[in-house]
């Protein structure tokens, strides 16, 4: 069963994940995401994924496609060797960008500070 627990850094949204993401199981992800869209940016930590299959894949590619056209940042964080093969093998990985926890919450901070910026010189 996929386990998903939410951890909100300011305005960046780290989602924690734990078991599969097959088809039937993810659904549970695509509901935890679309409770977050209020965040900058959202984040897939993967460490504890052991497997996903083609509807997990499909799962991760709307919510990609979705967090694109709201603007918010999606990353994967914490890729393990197995997700990271099924990724090469699909080709995904030229898709989905992959970073550490530290470079999304800094790539967050600078992608707000920009858009304080443009408000302020809209004023």
């Amino acid at each position: 069963m996929l386990k998903v627990h939410a951890q909100k850094l300011g305005n960046v949204t780290i989602l924690r994940l734990q078991g599969r993401i097959v088809t039937g199981e993810a659904s549970i992800l695509r509901n935890a995401m679309l409770s977050q869209l209020d965040a900058n940016a959202l984040v897939l930590d993967l460490a504890r994924v052991n497997g996903i299959d083609a509807g997990g894949l499909g799962v991760m590619l709307e919510l990609r496609e979705l967090t694109q056209s709201k603007g918010i940042l999606f990353r994967l964080v914490n890729v393990t060797k197995l997700v990271q093969q099924v990724l090469e093998m699909t080709c995904l990985d030229a898709v989905f960008v992959i970073s550490s926890e530290e470079d999304v919450l800094s790539d967050a901070a600078r992608r707000r500070a920009g858009a304080l910026v443009e408000t302020v010189a809209c004023a």
